[in-house]
């Protein structure tokens, strides 16, 4: 039986094909849930499946006034 010279030239050009696309493995990206107002940078990582569970408090902080902070600095 005679194969044609197309099909010998695609049957390896095929499966070249369907090797990469098998192997091509899309790259991970991550986004951090958070904004960055430092300029710094955000490191973000995969969540360890033996890690413990840290609850944070959700109290806003706020900046306490020039005044009182001179203030009791110098009673102590």
């Amino acid at each position: 039986m005679r194969v044609s010279n197309a099909l010998r030239l695609a049957v390896p050009a095929l499966a070249a094909l369907a090797l990469a696309a098998c192997g091509a493995e899309e790259e991970k990206t991550y986004e951090a849930d958070v904004t960055d107002e430092s300029g710094g940078e955000i490191i973000v990582t995969d969540v360890d499946p033996a890690a413990v569970d840290v609850e944070l408090p959700e109290t806003e902080m706020t900046n306490v006034p020039v005044e009182e902070a001179t203030e009791e600095a110098a009673a102590e």
